[in-house]
Formats: C-alpha cells, sequence, structure tokens
C-alpha cells in the first residue's frame, strides 16, 4: 500500500497528512483480478484442487523453512542415494511442520510454522568449553533457560521442560590433536 500513498506527520503540529497517487492506484486496480489454477485432473473437484495448490505451497515453504536455518539451499547432488535421503527428509521435515502446526490449531493456536520458528529461535543449547591445566578439555553442552514464550509453546506442544539434560564430554590431551 505504501506505494499508492504520500504520508507526513508534523510532530511539533501534530498533524498527520496523507496523498493518494491515484495514477499507480489506477493502473493497480486494472491488474487486480481472479487467481487461476488450471490442472489436468478431471476426478478433483475446485476445493480439492485448491487444497492440493495450498498444500504444495506448504511443502514448498516447508523446504525452505527447515533448510535455510542450515544453509542447505542450493543442493546439487550426484549421487541416487543422496538425492533419495535429501527428500526423504525433506518430507520428514515437512510432516514434522504439519503436525506442529495442527498440535496448535487444535488448541486453538493459529501460528504458522515460520512464528513458531520466529518465537523459538532465542532458546538455544550452548557448548562450554574448559581447558584444563594437564591438556585434557571438558565440554558442557545445556540448553538456555527457556523464556515464558518459549515454555508456553512448549507446552501447547508437549515437549518436556527439560528440552537436553546436560552432557559433560572429557576429551584427553592426547584427543585434541
Amino acid at each position: 500500500m505504501a506505494r499508492y500513498y504520500r504520508i507526513e506527520y508534523d510532530p511539533s503540529a501534530k498533524s498527520f497528512s496523507y496523498d493518494i497517487n491515484q495514477p499507480k492506484r489506477t493502473i493497480a486496480e486494472r491488474l487486480d483480478g481472479s487467481y487461476l489454477l488450471k490442472s489436468s485432473r478431471k476426478d478433483l473437484s475446485a476445493e480439492e484442487i485448491w487444497r492440493t495448490y495450498t498444500l504444495l505451497t506448504k511443502a514448498e515453504e516447508a523446504f525452505r523453512s527447515m533448510k535455510s536455518p542450515l544453509s542447505e539451499r542450493p543442493i546439487f547432488h550426484q549421487v541416487e542415494r543422496r538425492v533419495e535421503t535429501h527428500i526423504f527428509l525433506c518430507i520428514l521435515a515437512y510432516h514434522i511442520l504439519i503436525s506442529i502446526e495442527k498440535t496448535l490449531r487444535d488448541k486453538g493456536v493459529h501460528f504458522s510454522f515460520a512464528t513458531v520458528r520466529n518465537k523459538l529461535k532465542t532458546h538455544q543449547i550452548s557448548t562450554v568449553i574448559l581447558p584444563c591445566k594437564d591438556g585434557s578439555v571438558l565440554k558442557i553442552r545445556k540448553a538456555g533457560t527457556p523464556e515464558a514464550e518459549h515454555r508456553e509453546l512448549y507446552k501447547l506442544l508437549e515437549v518436556p521442560k527439560t528440552i537436553i539434560s546436560p552432557v559433560r564430554t572429557w576429551i584427553g590431551k592426547d584427543e585434541n590433536m
């Protein structure tokens, strides 16, 4: 909408004004239209075609959502088993995404997976590395304390209060090299 309006606020006069860019708005209104989906499937109703299309867009969004944090796009596999594994993991990620959305929807919360991911991205797991005088190293991996927003989502998704138990790993001085 910003491209069709020029908005100004004068703080000293505490006044708000705007102008409409009518030529741009008129062009946009002429281009406004319907969304057309075409299918060769004769056995599907219009509603089923629409549902299938929305599932496809959700699957694509799931792939982007699950792969983006891992910086895995684009991937050019050369070996067939890697392609199959990649497809399997993408489908698994999609099922997890849909399961999360459905679980929340069944409890009256209509968040998209992107919203859930955005809300939970600040709850992190850290690894503290402690070198010792004898050359060995102690690594401790532990989840941070969830904030109220995290706890509420975890409760709705029936995630245990302890995401992971702290993991302590000793590496001897000979293993550091």
